[in-house]
């Protein structure tokens, strides 16, 4: 079945990715009506050896309806993806990742967060603040980074830039972090206030769920739990705001 994806912007970002890798086979942009900004997408599909198609908002339609709402206007343009396609260059090998970790970065570690919308959100802030790594487990989590929708189109096409590595057991891999000389930190409202914290060049964050929270076992992991000073009415920020918050911190810090 083929893999359906709207947006400009997650559409944009595809389409350089594509250009950056070579890999177009199976790929096919439809537009109508084209205006501005989807002819500038065409452009770049033409470099790109992206094959393209002029179809009637009709045919967008049909083509989005599997969709839930929220994707399923096209603005006049659709990608599609269909076979067997090759893995894209941000997509990484964790324990290849890890022999060669950067002596400066941030680490972004998603436990249990199952929303693809919240994951779309932290890897756009992941882009934005220049976070080095996001991990993710393979299960109970929403880890499908290439064939999420709703993952491309909320991270406004980051998903296909920021590094991304997905593991079996989430737990190692921190304890792998450690050992690579990076201080984890978990993030949670009983935690330490963020400014009492310095953080060193290698930092680990560990985002958990907003149901219930980061696991015991990744807990232990932690060198400090960090939370964010609010003054709200409500029990805490929505997991990818948060996330978002720490991120800019840190970027503020380093840079």
């Amino acid at each position: 079945m083929a893999k359906v994806i709207t947006g400009f912007h997650s559409i944009e970002e595809k389409v350089r990715a594509i250009v950056k890798t070579g890999n177009s086979n199976g790929i096919i942009i439809s537009y109508s009506k084209p205006g501005p900004r989807v002819k500038k997408i065409l452009a770049a599909a033409k470099e790109a050896h992206i094959k393209t198609e002029e179809v009637d908002d009709k045919k967008l339609d049909e083509m989005v309806s599997g969709l839930e709402e929220a994707l399923r206007d096209h603005r006049g343009i659709v990608m599609t993806f269909s076979g067997e396609t090759k893995q894209t260059a941000n997509i990484v090998n964790f324990d290849s990742w890890i022999k060669t970790a950067p002596e400066k970065g941030t680490v972004v570690v998603l436990d249990k967060v199952t929303d693809p919308h919240n994951v779309g959100a932290i890897i756009r802030s992941c882009d934005q603040f220049g976070a080095s790594l996001v991990l993710l487990p393979d299960h109970n989590s929403a880890s499908d980074i290439e064939g999420n929708e709703v993952i491309g189109r909320t991270s406004a096409g980051a998903s296909a830039w920021v590094p991304v590595a997905v593991v079996n057991n989430l737990v190692r891999a921190v304890e792998q972090l450690k050992e690579a000389g990076f201080w984890v930190y978990g993030a949670d409202a009983g935690g330490q206030t963020l400014g009492k914290i310095d953080f060193p060049p290698k930092t680990c964050i560990i985002m958990g769920s907003e149901g219930s929270g980061i696991s015991q076992l990744l807990e232990k992991q932690c060198d400090a739990i960090v939370s964010i000073p609010t003054c709200g009415k409500i029990d805490s920020l929505n997991v990818s705001v948060a996330a978002g918050v720490l991120l800019y911190e840190l970027f503020r810090r380093q840079n």
